[in-house]
């Protein structure tokens, strides 16, 4: 099945159909994939002590630090993430809020266990307290719930791809979009995101219409008098547009960011 991606009204109708059906644990794993375009063995690996959440919703200073893949389909261990390094994913307040919530649930239910310290405790465990298993979730959460709001049929994965493009449509920049995704090189994001919002190239010069002030209409040349070359080279192949990432205009740069 081919990648795809939702538009940002259906991933509200996503939202709102899974924030009526589902318990606050259930709609927080699906909320935390389309709104910070983790991978699906990244959300599996996730601990509380991996969230940044920042001493208040208004504090900058909150990320998760994506350091761990759980790969259960092979090997069923903890990996490092698919790019082998660490990233650090900024979150919104919006998603804070959601995560805290969740935290403080289970910060209750551990403190009636005798415990006092949730720091290396999956965020989304299953119900042995193992790593979940994603397939399973998607069959048994996930697809039931996109059937249920209506929409297209379309992969957990998908949700990933979604986050991405959200963030072009907001018009985050190609290097940012990399980063917060995890990609191994920009080149990635540009294959996946570059051609997202048609007529870009045609924006840019139209504003080269408004850099440059009117000018008198030119005068034809009078008969009889020789036409002189103003010394310009015919272009020729194409060295005269530079390289892809020398473009300064931010609208082209965030072409070239729920997978």
């Amino acid at each position: 099945m081919e990648a795809t991606s939702l538009k940002p009204k259906e991933v509200e109708r996503l939202l709102e159909a899974a924030r009526a059906q589902f318990a606050l644990a259930d709609y927080a794993l699906i909320f935390t994939a389309v709104r910070a375009g983790l991978r699906q063995g990244e959300i599996a690996a996730l601990q509380w002590g991996d969230i940044q959440f920042g001493d208040r919703e208004d504090d900058e200073d909150r990320y998760i630090v994506v350091q761990r893949n759980c790969d259960r389909r092979w090997s069923h261990k903890m990996l490092t993430p698919k790019n082998k390094k660490p990233r650090r994913v900024d979150i919104s307040r919006e998603v804070r809020r959601v995560l805290l919530q969740l935290r403080d649930d289970r910060l209750v239910k551990a403190f009636t266990e005798g415990k006092s310290d949730i720091s290396d405790v999956l965020v989304f465990p299953s119900e042995a307290s193992t790593p979940i298993e994603m397939n399973n979730f998607s069959e048994r959460v996930f697809k039931p719930l996109v059937s249920h709001a209506g929409l297209r049929q379309i992969r957990f994965h998908d949700l990933r791809h979604s986050y991405g493009s959200l963030l072009i449509q907001v018009g985050a920049s190609l290097a940012y979009i990399r980063d917060q995704m995890g990609h191994s090189s920009i080149q990635v994001t540009v294959d996946v995101y570059g051609d997202l919002i048609p007529g870009a190239n045609v924006a840019f010069v139209d504003k080269l219409d408004a850099a440059t002030s009117p000018q008198e209409s030119a005068r034809q040349p009078q008969e009889g008098m020789p036409r002189k070359s103003g010394g310009f080279k015919e272009a020729l192949s194409n060295d005269w547009l530079g390289g892809r990432d020398s473009n300064p205009d931010t609208q082209i740069q965030s072409l070239q960011s729920y997978r």
